[in-house]
């Protein structure tokens, strides 16, 4: 049996969902979450083999709990159920160690192949989410090796000045690569080219 620990903040959304995985054969809930918090908790407690986690949730949200319960058990397996498919959600949830991430318009069947891919060690996107995944990559694949290393100072609040010394090039060639960034990551400054770069995997935090 595949156990389950189902995280919503809706009280009618969770019975939904929890009612739908009961049906499988194969898949038992054994412990339900009305915030992240109590998810965190209750992982703690259950050790749950697969967690379906909600990204706003109140006091803790979803991303929050996931970072938390990951910290405490690296191992734990957590697919994102959520309504957002937009890049500040997705990208966030992959970097804090979610193994799926799904949206709530998926069938019981879509949702039930998803525990049970995660529980065998797959990785599983819902098709509109791999596609906004694959679109940021083609993006970022036109970053240069240069550009990229210019990118990982400006993460580490070096002005243009002190990366033109250590990268032994002219400040106007930095603010060439400073311009290039900010126009091929569609940001308009350098804080949000960095934040921007932290969320989708380009540079380590």
């Amino acid at each position: 049996m595949i156990r389950v620990l189902v995280a919503d903040d809706h009280p009618v959304v969770r019975h939904g969902l929890c009612t739908m995985l009961e049906i499988e054969d194969d898949i038992v809930v054994v412990g339900r979450a009305g915030d992240g918090e109590e998810a965190v908790e209750q992982a703690r407690e259950t050790h749950p083999d697969i967690i379906l986690m909600d990204v706003q949730m109140p006091n803790v949200d979803g991303i929050e709990a996931l970072r938390r319960i990951r910290a405490e058990d690296p191992g734990a397996r957590v697919i994102v159920l959520t309504t957002y498919r937009n890049e500040d959600y997705i990208f966030p949830s992959l970097r804090a160690g979610a193994r799926g991430y799904l949206l709530k318009d998926a069938s019981r069947q879509e949702l039930a192949d998803a525990i049970r891919a995660v529980a065998r060690g797959e990785s599983l996107l819902d098709p509109a989410v791999a596609e906004t995944v694959n679109n940021a990559d083609r993006r970022h694949d036109t970053l240069t090796a240069r550009e990229l290393e210019v990118l990982r100072l400006m993460a580490d609040q070096h002005s243009n000045a002190q990366i033109a010394e250590k990268l032994f090039v002219s400040e106007n060639t930095v603010k060439t690569h400073v311009s290039n960034i900010l126009a091929k990551l569609g940001c308009a400054d350098r804080a949000a080219a960095v934040l921007t770069a932290w969320k989708r995997h380009l540079i380590a935090e």
